[in-house]
């Protein structure tokens, strides 16, 4: 899309940590009349886009909600289609995300994910490691509260063997046991489709986020609806729990 017909957007103003709830690809098949598959490998097509445009404009981190603990109990039939989504956006895309400079993470217990996937996000963050580029952050298998009793989990060990004393435990040594250790906090949370809730997605990375709740389902986002976004959060006033001058 041609530079023209995006909105304006402040390159020195940029959000350093962007994250996106991908919300809609069922609603976008119904309409369609298509199965349920088809709404989400057409939401991995708009994936593309706002993947490279973020590389480029030098947004540092752009976090992704792809599969949720939760979404296990959807139709065996979509899980399926999803998990092999996975093996396809990877073996598709992680040539040109790496000669991009894109570093990518997978947020999640990788544990609980089929052989073939948990593979192949493993392969992709360990090509990727030493990239400087975007920070791709893919959460899949992912809970926000299961991150946080994970990283409580960590804190007891830890203090438990002695490597910790109880009285650092603080707000640093929690965030160096998320999946995000090292990441800014995210500045902006975009949800697609309307729908005006966390869904349990980095709870605890999103206490000062600013949150845009465009209205169009996911498959349909474009990058005018991205840099929309971007200027919304440009236009906003963050006081982290201050007052202005």
């Amino acid at each position: 899309m041609s530079q023209a017909f995006l909105a304006p957007v402040d390159p020195a103003r940029l959000p350093r940590h962007v994250a996106i709830i991908m919300d809609g690809n069922g609603r976008w098949a119904r309409q369609h009349r298509v199965r349920v598959a088809m709404g989400h490998r057409a939401g991995t097509e708009a994936l593309r886009d706002i993947i490279r445009n973020s590389s480029d404009i030098g947004i540092q981190a752009l976090s992704l909600y792809a599969f949720s603990t939760e979404n296990w109990s959807r139709p065996q039939a979509e899980v399926e289609a999803l998990m092999q989504l996975m093996l396809d956006f990877f073996r598709s895309e992680i040539d040109e995300l790496d000669r991009k400079g894109v570093r990518i993470t997978i947020l999640g217990d990788r544990d609980g994910l089929p052989a073939a996937q948990r593979e192949t996000l493993e392969q992709a963050q360990r090509r990727t490691r030493q990239n400087a580029g975007l920070r791709l952050n893919i959460a899949i298998n992912y809970g926000g509260r299961a991150e946080l009793a994970r990283a409580a989990r960590l804190i007891a060990q830890d203090v438990a063997s002695g490597a910790l004393d109880v009285h650092d435990v603080d707000e640093q040594a929690l965030e160096s046991r998320l999946y995000t250790a090292g990441l800014p906090q995210v500045d902006l949370l975009i949800r697609t489709s309307g729908e005006m809730r966390l869904s349990n997605f980095l709870l605890y990375q999103c206490a000062y986020a600013e949150f845009v709740f465009p209205q169009v389902l996911w498959p349909d986002f474009t990058l005018r609806d991205y840099h929309e976004c971007l200027a919304q959060y440009q236009s906003r006033s963050r006081r982290f729990g201050g007052r202005e001058a």
